[in-house]
């Protein structure tokens, strides 16, 4: 009869190699400000931002295989759609926990019209689909071109302009709620 901790004790440890390390140190070095950038404009919030940064490099460093010396020249924009997808996701938690400052009932200063619009602006970007808010993101906050969306989505460039005018109409909509 084994224990729980012979058990434990007899798993593999896999320990990253040297060649994993590096390729993964020089991703971060190269993507991190881009990633915390990129979530800092969709979140407004610097820990928001800090949590996506951490979150997008974990997947990275969890993929199955590890960091390869080829996987160095992962594209940049790799990194801002994943940190735009993470980022709709902080604002879905947020969302959902009502983790924010804005307050609906509340009467509108002369000091706070951007900031609530903002806020407005990613509340109804946490009801859009994943999909289509991280479309909405590259396109509007990163700069992307609808050519680079195109081929991101592997979608037809007609496609990728109505469905950010649908986008664009559902955030209005959401957004006069």
């Amino acid at each position: 009869m084994t224990t729980a901790s012979a058990q434990i004790n007899e798993l593999p440890i896999l320990m990253p190699s040297t060649t994993t390390v590096a390729g993964f140190s020089e991703l971060y070095e190269r993507h991190y400000e881009a990633v915390f950038r990129a979530a800092l404009r969709v979140t407004g919030n610097p820990a928001d931002a800090e949590d996506v940064l951490q979150t997008v490099f974990m997947r990275v460093l969890a993929r199955g295989r590890g960091i390869e010396i080829d996987d160095v020249t992962l594209p940049a924009a790799y990194f801002r759609r994943a940190a735009v997808n993470a980022a709709v996701d902080v604002l879905r938690r947020r969302e959902l926990r009502a983790e924010s400052d804005y307050d609906p009932e509340a009467p509108p200063t002369a000091a706070q019209p951007p900031l609530l619009l903002k806020e407005r602006l990613r509340r109804a970007i946490a009801v859009l689909d994943r999909d289509d808010a991280t479309l909405f993101l590259l396109r509007h906050v990163e700069g992307l071109s609808i050519e680079e969306l195109a081929a991101m989505f592997e979608i037809e460039k007609n496609n990728v302009t109505v469905r950010l005018h649908r986008v664009r109409r559902r955030l209005q909509t959401e957004m006069e709620k």
